[in-house]
């Protein structure tokens, strides 16, 4: 991905239902990609996007997270840890594959496919603005928010 791409127009399934990951325009929209439901990583994350989901949404910013799990573990997720934030199941990794984020990940020895903990910043036209690779699941959350909130200019 790159600054001169637009939001993809995908069909998209979410704890709060279907649609088209185009239907977010109208608001800046940040989505951050994680391996997986209920990993310490990955709750500390999504923790963190929902201490701060409040002031994403006070500037027009939405806030999904994108994982390979279903949506029942979705769903346990976050009641389980009373998140805010939607969360999109992309079991065919279709999502995955447009934003380039499944990579070879060495795990005990074996290769394995896995999600490489990103973020992606559109503008409320559905405009790349800014991404975030290899990031750090506890910094990344507000590192987004400092940069939504310094660069409203950009966002317009």
């Amino acid at each position: 991905m790159n600054d001169t791409l637009t939001l993809p127009k995908i069909n998209i399934e979410t704890i709060f239902g279907s649609g088209k990951l185009t239907d977010f325009l109208g608001n800046n929209l940040v989505i951050f990609f994680y391996p997986k439901d209920n990993t310490p990583g990955c709750t500390s994350q999504a923790l963190s996007f929902t201490k701060y989901h409040k002031n994403f949404l006070q500037m027009n910013t939405q806030v999904v997270g994108v994982s390979r799990d279903s949506i029942k573990s979705h769903l346990n997720f976050s009641t389980k840890f009373q998140l805010s934030v939607n969360l999109i199941s992309d079991e065919n990794e279709e999502i995955c594959n447009v934003f380039n984020v499944l990579k070879n990940k060495n795990m005990y020895g074996k290769i394995v496919k896995g999600i490489e903990r990103s973020t992606f910043l559109f503008n409320r036209n559905g405009r790349l603005i800014k991404e975030w690779r290899k990031v750090s699941a506890e910094e990344n959350p507000s590192e987004v928010l400092d940069f939504v909130k310094n660069n409203s200019s950009q966002l317009a």
